[in-house]
């Protein structure tokens, strides 16, 4: 294949062209309360062609590997047909490697039959309380590898695999509705579905005692997230708006997100990591070639840094990061986070809760959304603060506002980083879920507007 590979792009009538070559297998099992909805294994192999032609992008996928050079002519004429449209590559260097992430247990080696066992099991634990309505279990694997080359003489193999879990508890007392999940998933292997009865019955107690938490009175607040919460806050209001597309394409981001810009306190730092082996949204180099990296965001509460494609770095004069990533061989990389998260700085959580007169201990995040710099997000767990101590259970807690003002209310970050992968996943222009990482601190941030009763 490699020679059939390198021979194809040699002949291209094309300024730049690179060839992705996908194949792997997956299992997915799902439960929806009582029932097995789904369960099945699956085998791909398909491959894409992207050609730059004077300045425009031409792009063709396909699933018989044999007609390949069919399909470079079919892109490159494609190419051909969008004529300039201004497309510069910022220069990357050629790479030729071969990575492989081995899991400790591969989840190709157990049998589907035991992968359902521990499934149906799981859902067992979480229905064995009446007032538990429903539940949901699902259950994915996927191993594969990623085949990478280029017209400028990268040569790039990746071997991976991912395997996870999310576990998932409705409680219901009339119209009270209660909710409490769980979800797992990175490249370490089979042992992330394992030993999870525990954490079973704790979120089917959790969506139980939620029942008879009392609803949060609206106002503003001294809240103090968990790390959970803090990393789907860092990854869905700010880490979006450092991505370059978006920057580039929209004039008001672009008069907000300035280089050197402070946006809150010196011991604030947010940074996407794409080289951090073993976690969710790890990979070697993105689906452009480019190598991972380390890329800082915000250093100290400034503006220091952005997300790039290669096409993007040449476009605002910056240099490529690594963050070029197509969901699968059937669609063209786009700019896309990796592993996002806030650093761990001194403050303890006791610290943190010191001082707090009338506070929100607010824990996870069970949906949320975002509008430029706009966000609202539900937690999933909350509790009150009064005098420094956590107290009663809360419920129905919205966090809203906006997330450059959110910022420089910071005034306290933890020193317990913790980082969550899961089956979940980010979306974006229609790829998605694309397998990433969240994480964060405790951080105490000194006025919220809280949404509630």
């Amino acid at each position: 294949m490699e020679q059939s590979i390198k021979n194809a792009i040699r002949l291209a009538p094309a300024d730049y062209l690179e060839i992705r070559i996908q194949e792997g297998a997956a299992t997915g099992i799902t439960y929806a309360g009582k029932e097995l909805e789904a369960i099945g294994e699956m085998t791909g192999l398909g491959g894409c062609v992207r050609a730059l032609v004077g300045g425009g992008w031409g792009f063709a996928s396909f699933t018989d590997i044999a007609h390949l050079p069919k399909y470079v002519e079919m892109a490159c004429e494609q190419a051909r047909l969008v004529g300039d449209a201004g497309v510069r590559l910022a220069p990357v260097a050629p790479h030729t490697d071969t990575v492989s992430v081995k899991p400790e247990i591969d989840p190709a080696a157990v049998p589907l039959a035991d992968k359902h066992a521990l499934c149906e099991k799981y859902n067992r634990i979480l229905l064995k309380n009446d007032r538990v309505q429903t539940s949901s279990v699902r259950y994915r694997d996927a191993s594969g590898q990623i085949i990478f080359a280029n017209s400028e003489g990268s040569f790039i193999t990746q071997r991976m695999t991912f395997c996870g879990v999310s576990v998932f508890a409705i409680a219901k007392d009339g119209m009270n509705v209660q909710r409490a999940y769980e979800s797992t998933g990175d490249l370490r292997g089979y042992e992330n579905a394992l030993g999870l009865e525990e954490k079973c019955d704790e979120i089917a107690k959790r969506a139980i005692d939620l029942l008879n938490a009392d609803p949060v009175k609206a106002g503003r607040y001294a809240v103090v997230i968990d790390p959970e919460l803090c990393g789907v806050f860092v990854h869905e209001a700010f880490g979006h708006l450092s991505e370059a597309d978006f920057v580039h394409e929209n004039d008001r981001l672009q008069e907000i997100m300035v280089l050197g810009r402070r946006f809150g306190p010196d011991v604030l730092a947010i940074v996407d990591d794409g080289s951090m082996k073993g976690e969710a949204g790890y990979m070697a180099y993105d689906s452009e070639g480019t190598p991972t990296q380390r890329t800082p965001l915000l250093n100290e509460g400034i503006l220091v840094g952005r997300l790039h494609s290669r096409e993007t770095a040449a476009k605002m004069n910056e240099a490529p990061t690594g963050n070029a990533r197509a969901l699968s061989h059937a669609f063209e990389p786009i700019v896309r986070m990796t592993n996002t998260f806030m650093e761990p700085r001194d403050a303890t959580f006791e610290g943190m809760l010191e001082g707090i007169a009338n506070g929100i201990y607010a824990v996870g995040a069970i949906g949320g959304q975002t509008n430029m710099e706009m966000f609202t997000f539900s937690a999933e767990d909350a509790y009150e603060i009064r005098n420094g101590t956590v107290g009663r259970r809360l419920r129905d807690v919205v966090l809203t506002g906006n997330v450059f003002q959110t910022l420089g209310n910071i005034d306290a970050v933890g020193n317990d980083l913790k980082l969550y992968g899961g089956l979940g996943g980010c979306g974006k222009g229609g790829q998605g879920p694309l397998r990433t990482a969240v994480g964060g601190p405790h951080v105490r941030i000194k006025d919220v507007l809280i949404g509630g009763r």
